[in-house]
């Protein structure tokens, strides 16, 4: 295919600024769906997706306009899923970048506009929403200018939902970005930038052909995997699957290869030929760090091998977490996963329990802390249960971001408070206009996981957005509270907090269980402890049994000997018997809402 007719493109955007629905008025405009099977959000495929509203994989199709060949990548916008961004743009040329009319730039705007200016590509800016009372096109349109350098004249006006302006998006991509480069003659190399499993089928990977041309039936070596199998079928997603007999320079499509081990097609691999093929690899993408570490268990513990299975399956569509075994002396066998934020951690874990019908238990999220020994080691732990005695520890240092607030400046007080109680430090301090207002702080990364987002959305009325990445690790006060029940220490609630907030993590956490954890036939003490030190306890007092319920009369003697046997019987049975802490009461305990 002539390859000044190919445009390769993506839309980029913050959450909730019309990325799918732009792509649904592209897919009309085009003909590409029947108008009878047209629903909205079209290319999200998960039914998790439609629930919530958000696009979680980045989904390509293949559209055609005014005799050209548009590839368009429809990309997820929450903070936790850049790396689906970052992946997409290497298969583009240029990008649509949307902006609400009513709301301006936002944080994760600023995060993808500066993703494709690292990569050189060419960004056609876009307000979207314009048939809104609150749209301000103008205002908005000097701010971008204003922000990222885009003339205000450039920026180009519609409604994904009317589809008013839609035509001039397509038009102004044929106009601004440019064709793909790529040589048809020379060895084959093409780029995977997503995968997928389907248990019919095997692996399904979405390619971009860089040089060469990709065949039907051609014998194929995966350069990183080293492994070689032939292609069974090559085709475009337009946007339901279309086999076709190759795919040239520019171009991208599918492939099914029947590869059953998931490791062999990961995105980022290079794929050429058997025979004369390419000898140097793309350059593939960064690997995504994981940032939050959690305990996955199954609640029947005969389904171990099956979360293994299903973890296996769910990293190759999702390459960013990881995971490996770990015992727990109450939750028994189960796997330590990472993640990159806690919506990644929460999809991750409804997707196992959807689509492979698991139940699931989650420890509570952790960050990765390095820790140096008295004795001058150094230790990287993720999990609480891993921390050395408090004696042999020299210090601890933990990660942490830098992030981005923009917000009204109204809730410019509110915000700084809030990252203060986070132990925030303020970097800088920007007007974006004089209603908008750009803060830059430095945070702990625990901090940050656990419950900010959802306060610095509640304290700026939901107008709040956050950006981060990650910065360097710094030594903090920090200690390991131990949750014991019955004088035994419980693995699953032991966390890593600082000083100043153990007391309080203690106390919560005791309280809570004590409303858990049935009565038991003796007292159950619950305690929190740093090291030897008890630092708050809760009861969950014992069955009251009324033995002397069978006297009628007679001496007070004969009372008083069953009153002692009783007793008698609750000591020994303090001393030998287990506390049964029943799946719920761990499940209720380690949710985070709460």
């Amino acid at each position: 295919m002539d390859l000044s007719l190919i445009r390769n493109t993506s839309i980029i955007a913050h959450i909730d600024h019309g990325k799918s629905t732009l792509a649904d008025r592209m897919l009309e405009l085009c003909g590409a769906v029947d108008p009878r099977d047209m629903r909205a959000q079209y290319l999200d495929s998960m039914d998790l997706e439609r629930e919530r509203g958000i696009t979680i994989k980045l989904q390509s199709v293949r559209l055609e306009w005014a005799g050209h060949v548009v590839n368009l990548i429809d990309t997820p916008g929450h903070v936790d899923f850049g790396y689906e961004v970052s992946r997409s743009l290497a298969a583009c040329e240029g990008v649509i970048l949307v902006v609400d009319a009513a709301q301006g730039i936002e944080a994760q705007t600023l995060a993808n506009c500066y993703l494709a200016l690292e990569s050189d590509l060419e960004i056609v800016a876009v307000l979207n929403k314009i048939d809104l009372p609150a749209a301000e096109p103008d205002r908005y349109a000097e701010e971008i200018e204003h922000v990222l350098g885009i003339p205000a004249q450039e920026v180009l006006r519609m409604s994904a939902k009317t589809g008013e302006g839609v035509a001039e998006v397509l038009d102004a991509i044929i106009e601004r970005a440019p064709p793909p480069e790529g040589d048809a003659d020379a060895p084959l190399q093409a780029l995977i930038f997503d995968s997928h499993f389907d248990q019919y089928r095997g692996v399904v990977s979405s390619v971009r052909v860089m040089n060469g041309v990709l065949r039907t039936g051609a014998d194929l070596r995966f350069v990183q995997a080293n492994s070689i199998h032939q292609a069974d079928e090559i085709g475009v997603r337009a946007p339901e699957n279309r086999p076709v007999d190759q795919l040239g320079p520019g171009e991208v499509g599918y492939l099914i290869a029947g590869i059953k081990d998931v490791g062999e097609a990961r995105s980022g691999e290079t794929i050429t030929t058997a025979r004369h093929g390419a000898e140097k690899a793309l350059a593939g993408y960064r690997e995504p760090k994981p940032m939050v570490f959690s305990g996955l268990y199954p609640v029947d513990g005969d389904e171990f091998a099956a979360l293994r299975e299903a973890l296996e399956k769910l990293s190759l569509n999702d390459s960013s977490f990881t995971y490996q075994p770990e015992t727990s002396g109450a939750l028994g066998h189960g796997f330590r996963c990472g993640f990159l934020g806690l919506l990644h951690m929460e999809i991750v874990r409804e997707r196992l329990e959807r689509e492979f019908d698991l139940s699931l238990i989650s420890t509570a999220p952790s960050v990765q802390y390095r820790v140096t020994r008295t004795s001058g080691a150094e230790l990287v732990i993720d999990n609480p249960s891993e921390m050395p005695d408090r004696a042999e520890i020299e210090h601890i240092a933990e990660p942490y971001l830098k992030a981005s607030i923009i917000s009204p400046s109204d809730y410019t007080g509110a915000l700084m408070d809030l990252c203060q109680s986070r132990r925030g430090e303020l970097v800088k301090m920007e007007y974006l206009s004089p209603e908008r207002v750009e803060l830059h702080y430095r945070l702990p990364l625990a901090e940050v996981v656990m419950d900010f987002f959802d306060q610095m959305k509640s304290r700026t009325q939901g107008y709040a957005s956050l950006d981060y990445e990650t910065d360097d690790y710094d030594i903090a006060d920090l200690v390991k509270v131990d949750i014991l029940l019955h004088g035994e220490p419980v693995d699953a609630f032991s966390t890593i907090v600082h000083k100043d907030s153990a007391y309080e993590y203690g106390r919560k956490m005791a309280e809570k269980l004590r409303e858990l954890i049935p009565r038991q036939q003796f007292d159950v003490p619950i305690q929190a402890a740093i090291g030897g030190s008890i630092i708050a306890r809760e009861t969950v007092r014992a069955y009251r049994k009324d033995v002397t319920a069978k006297l009628y009369g007679g001496d007070v003697t004969r009372k008083n000997k069953l009153l002692q046997k009783q007793k008698a019987g609750k000591k020994r049975m303090k001393n030998i018997g287990r506390v049964e802490v029943p799946q719920e009461a761990f499940i209720s305990a380690l949710r985070l809402d709460d």
